[in-house]
């Protein structure tokens, strides 16, 4: 036999195998009928360990852990077929749909939008990318920006939500777990650091410096080689030239965009001073309410998922079945549970898409906790 022999055995085994599935999943549906019929629930935890161990003692102990994770993928895909089946719409597809009907098609140039930090801020620089006319309420740190939107004093917010050289804005991620909103539109923002100082205040001046943590982390390289400078950390880059500003020393500077520069008073003194000149950072504007403009191809999900062997690799299986791609996978500690995390996952899929809804579908009523954080457009 050749190599075509083979792959022709192969094709016959893998022509059974779908037809097989077909069947499979033909029974489930009547089974799932059944149990609707007599008010049965839809996981049978005991049915699903003994037909587990069932197939993995048939296999052989060489393939007993992939067969496990084919048939716990197989009975994942029945378990969500099942509950589907009987029900019209799951009350997240009636969300998506509505939000889709109900949203302008064009999204608004002028509103009133809370951004972290004071003006000269790299959140104010996002927010008016995204927005024409903005006005601006500034607030104090990230968790003032969700209660902003949460009670109403304005429509949007905008955060950072994570930078290709420091990586995700882990405090933003920790107050998502908790707050009430929606991702309407996203914009990446070019970041050149500055550093920034009093007139007359020369570099071998400096004794102390003052920026955001995650600056710090991205012009690392240039503080490591100043390294008899004090570093501090303050809430955002444009606080802290602004706070060098007010200072009234002559031994302080700030690192933070060139624009803050002249809007309080401060010489440039070096440019250009993070350790990667491809330096972005993404924000995403949100709003208390799903609001879905057309041209919505990204979308960000919140989730927890069973402490079990497998089951993230089961979620994951559900999005390569639907053909959609995953671009960021991010796990955070739950506050108060130990060993337990929650997953954000931001997917690249037209909200138009029957697979799209019907995935979301699935998530909604097959997670225990499950947040659909919105679907949106995102600006270079």
């Amino acid at each position: 036999m050749d190599i075509q022999d083979y792959r022709a055995k192969i094709d016959q085994v893998d022509s059974e195998l779908v037809r097989l599935y077909g069947e499979r999943m033909e029974i489930t549906r009547e089974i799932g009928r059944y149990k609707r019929e007599h008010n049965l629930p839809v996981l049978d935890t005991e049915r699903e360990r003994n037909l587990l161990n069932r197939v993995g003692e048939m296999v052989g102990e060489e393939n007993e852990n992939g067969v496990r994770a084919l048939f716990g993928f197989l009975m994942s895909q029945s378990r969500t077929g099942q509950l589907l089946d009987g029900r019209k719409e799951s009350e997240l597809g009636a969300r998506i749909r509505t939000a889709l009907q109900e949203t302008p098609q064009l999204f608004p140039p002028k509103a009133v939008v809370a951004c972290q930090g004071v003006e000269g801020a790299y959140s104010q620089k996002a927010c008016e990318k995204i927005f024409s006319a903005p006005s601006i309420l500034y607030c104090r740190d990230f968790e003032s920006v969700f209660s902003a939107i949460e009670k109403g004093l304005c429509r949007y917010g905008i955060l950072p939500i994570e930078n290709s050289l420091a990586g995700s804005v882990n405090s933003v991620y920790d107050q998502m777990i908790s707050r009430n909103f929606h991702i309407v539109r996203s914009v990446r923002v070019k970041i050149d650091h500055t550093l920034i100082a009093p007139p007359g205040v020369r570099l071998e001046d400096i004794k102390e410096v003052y920026s955001h943590e995650q600056a710090i982390q991205q012009c690392s390289r240039y503080l490591e080689a100043h390294s008899g400078w004090q570093v501090n950390v303050c809430r955002n880059t444009a606080a802290a030239a602004q706070m060098v500003a007010e200072s009234g020393r002559k031994d302080v500077a700030a690192i933070s965009s060139a624009a803050c520069a002249p809007l309080y008073g401060l010489n440039i003194l070096a440019t250009d001073i993070q350790n990667n000149s491809n330096n972005h950072t993404r924000f995403i504007c949100i709003a208390k309410q799903p609001e879905i403009y057309p041209g919505a191809d990204h979308t960000s999900l919140m989730l927890v998922l069973p402490n079990r062997p497998g089951s993230l690799y089961q979620l994951l299986g559900r999005f390569y079945a639907q053909g959609i791609n995953l671009t960021k996978l991010e796990s955070r500690p739950m506050p108060g549970r130990d060993f337990e995390f929650m997953f954000y996952f931001d997917l690249e899929a037209s909200v138009y898409s029957p697979a799209f809804i019907r995935l979301m579908e699935e998530l909604d009523v097959t997670l225990e906790q499950f947040s659909y954080l919105g679907s949106y457009s995102e600006l270079a």
